[in-house]
């Protein structure tokens, strides 16, 4: 007889395989895998790439009896991987005459020094090493190149799609990759088991960048030890992030030690909203 995580594991991963239905141009609707039936997974092409952005509309609600409420939202499926950032690093949704260092110089980041994947993998895998910064201003672009609203989530949003594990039916090598499994390096996102939300790599893996009046990320990532990753851990961003930048000012884009800080978005307009 099957277990019940082996059973669960299934579930979700036909779930993940159904084709989406149709909700409009540009983008297309249907109900999110997983155990939580409000939630509805969509997603949405982004003009000038042959890329989609893969998010789920949470409904209304609050972390366990005690989150602060929070409005319905969509989120990123998956952390952001560098297939999106790349585009918006390089300027490869501009003609190749328009890509020169000088051309949207204070909104898109600087060259950074070395290899800012660290040789983790490229095509797949969470971005890394950028400043919260660098998170926000992606998220302008990419609400300039949708017509949609997009920006890092408040703690209080992050914590609520994040959830809780469920002893009973998941364990945290289920989902995350941590100092435990992770062999000391990212892995390509989507990898593991989504959590109730459809979601993935919440835990683990990098950890996230989000909105508020402290540089915090949530979750953990692939370098901390399997007892501290869990829904409530957070960290604040410290001098040691970026200590061999030689840059003087640092960088305002990249954390030259910052090799376990990713991030991902939310949307506030709903699935069928027009573009703007």
């Amino acid at each position: 007889m099957p277990s019940v995580k082996g059973v669960v594991r299934a579930a979700l991963t036909a779930a993940l395989a159904a084709p989406l239905g149709s909700a409009g141009a540009g983008s297309a609707v249907a109900r999110a895998p997983g155990r939580s039936p409000e939630a509805e997974a969509w997603r949405l092409a982004v003009p000038d790439t042959t890329l989609e952005l893969d998010l789920v509309r949470l409904p209304a609600g609050a972390a366990g009896d005690e989150g602060p409420p929070v409005a319905s939202f969509s989120i990123l499926r998956t952390e952001v991987t560098w297939d999106l950032y790349d585009v918006y690093l390089l300027r490869l949704d501009l003609p190749a005459e328009q890509r020169g260092d000088d051309v949207d110089a204070e909104a898109r980041p600087s060259k950074p020094y070395g290899a800012p994947d660290f040789g983790f993998g490229h095509a797949g895998y969470p971005v890394l090493c950028v400043t919260r910064h660098a998170a926000e201003q992606f998220c302008a672009w990419l609400s300039a190149k949708t017509g949609r609203s997009f920006r890092l989530p408040t703690e209080a949003e992050w914590r609520y799609a994040c959830g809780d594990l469920d002893p009973e039916t998941t364990s945290l090598e289920d989902v995350a990759w941590t100092f435990q499994n992770a062999r000391g390096r990212t892995h390509p996102v989507g990898s593991l088991a989504p959590n109730r939300w459809g979601l993935h790599d919440m835990l683990g893996n990098a950890a996230e960048w989000c909105a508020g009046d402290e540089l915090v990320v949530r979750g953990g990532s692939w370098r901390d030890f399997p007892e501290d990753v869990s829904p409530d851990y957070r960290e604040v961003q410290s001098r040691s992030w970026n200590i061999t930048d030689p840059q003087i000012p640092k960088s305002t884009w990249w954390l030259s030690d910052g090799s376990f800080v990713g991030f991902r978005v939310v949307c506030d307009d709903p699935p069928t909203a027009s573009p703007r």
